[in-house]
């Protein structure tokens, strides 16, 4: 029996029946019953689509030759081979052999530091075209609402909630892990990724204050449209099609916002990390702020995945100059300047170290500076910002920061319940704060007349 979960009506049917049309559940389940087979279908109504000429689609001698006909033509990818999963074509989504082939493709075009150089203006120019920022970051306010919670002490460190006005009446929210000890200091910035619980969890939070222990000021923020940014503008807000834009602009009005506003930091060590999709922004961040001395991602950016929600791939940045991935837009963004990449095997990264980390490695050989991209893999873990991997964050830290790695002990930092960690309580927004998505829509649009 076809299984078919989530509704997707976007796979279009003409106005009048094709000729000899079928509804594909039913062609599907023909399908099963000839070759012995279990067909899932994910994020769409296979009894909404219909089929013309279905009969003719199916060859009694190849399932493969019969999924091809029946499902390409209507924009639809089928993977698996007893238990077969039918689902909408993924544009961020492609096969490891794509990478290779997109990999070596990229690479013929640079033999050189001179190449690579032209590349990398062409890469960057067009990136920040593609991602359209410029209006987002005219729109910024002036002079900016700011919400500073008390600060907390902790062992070696401590925590202050904050929430900045950047658009408008929109508000995003954060904590500041700052160490104890005077002086000027590193700055890390670290958006968060698309795990449950966001920054408030307490890997992230275990991290950030080791961060600050070691003797860097951490910052963190919401996810648009999660912890107090939902309270403005819902959670559906995160998928819309400005999501990436207001996420980076989130990013960077913050570490404008840190730098200026503070006294202690050190502007020639900035750097910035993210886990999964945080990766994808901390990567942004640096193409949108050239400051960044070092980047640490980790789980994240490979050639053949550009990262499943609106909020990473919702913008064609991938597609600067005539065809790119997030690795060659990473060495566009940082080489020469040191970069860890972590991967895994339980996850899409599981490519990195025979497939990327070669690409990356000769770029930065252009520079003579092989050395200052690294991998740490962990092959038998799976898609988080674990122990291990923050561990692997650390010791790059400190070795490109000059932070203190003997201090490098999360059990002596504090895993604070939700609550503590919001800028704003419950029912509290600030006057003249947005209080729903069409609120905001409204000065999007104005923003891009």
């Amino acid at each position: 029996m076809v299984c078919c979960t989530m509704v997707r009506p976007a796979v279009a049917q003409n106005a009048a029946t094709p000729p000899a049309a079928r509804p594909l559940a039913e062609v599907l389940r023909e399908v099963e019953e000839r070759f012995g087979v279990h067909i899932a279908c994910k994020r769409f109504a296979a009894d909404t689509v219909m089929l013309a000429w279905a009969d003719f689609r199916l060859r009694p001698y190849s399932l493969r030759e019969t999924l091809d006909n029946v499902l390409l033509p209507l924009d639809l990818r089928w993977s698996g081979e007893r238990k077969i999963t039918v689902q909408p074509y993924e544009h961020y989504r492609r096969t490891v052999a794509d990478g290779q082939k997109l990999l070596a493709w990229l690479g013929a075009k640079y033999a050189d530091l001179a190449q690579w150089e032209t590349r990398r203006r062409e890469l960057l120019r067009d990136a920040h075209e593609k991602l359209g920022l410029e209006p987002f970051l005219k729109g910024l306010v002036a002079r900016p609402a700011v919400h500073l919670g008390d600060k907390v002490r902790h062992d070696g460190y401590t925590t202050q909630n904050y929430a900045l006005e950047t658009l408008p009446g929109l508000y995003v929210s954060g904590t500041i892990y700052a160490p104890h000890t005077p002086g000027r200091h590193p700055l890390i910035v670290s958006p968060a990724g698309h795990w449950p619980g966001g920054r408030y969890r307490s890997d992230q939070q275990l991290r950030m204050a080791t961060f600050a222990r070691m003797g860097a000021v951490a910052v963190d923020m919401d996810i648009f449209g999660w912890g107090d940014s939902e309270r403005q503008v819902g959670r559906e807000a995160h998928t819309a099609p400005y999501a990436m834009q207001i996420q980076v602009l989130w990013s960077k009005a913050v570490t404008d916002w840190i730098v200026n506003s503070r006294q202690d930091i050190d502007t020639t060590r900035m750097a910035a990390t993210g886990g999964s999709g945080g990766a994808t922004h901390a990567m942004l961040l640096a193409l949108v702020d050239d400051r960044f001395a070092a980047l640490a991602s980790v789980v994240h950016l490979v050639s053949h995945f550009d990262g499943g929600c609106p909020c990473e791939s919702g913008r064609p940045v991938t597609l600067a100059a005539g065809g790119s991935c997030m690795p060659e837009l990473l060495a566009a963004v940082m080489a020469p300047r040191p970069v860890l990449a972590v991967s895994d095997g339980g996850d899409w990264t599981a490519s990195y170290p025979t497939l990327e980390y070669p690409f990356l490695k000769r770029i930065w050989g252009f520079y003579g500076a092989e050395d200052a991209v690294c991998n740490a893999h962990f092959a038998d873990e799976k898609h988080d910002y674990g122990p291990n991997k923050r561990r692997a964050v650390y010791a790059f830290f400190a070795r490109t920061l000059h932070l203190d790695a003997s201090r490098a002990d999360e059990s002596r930092a504090d895993v604070q319940p939700e609550p503590a960690l919001r800028s704003f309580g419950d029912g509290e927004l600030p006057a003249g704060a947005l209080r729903c998505r069409a609120e905001l829509e409204r000065i999007i649009d104005q923003l891009e007349q």
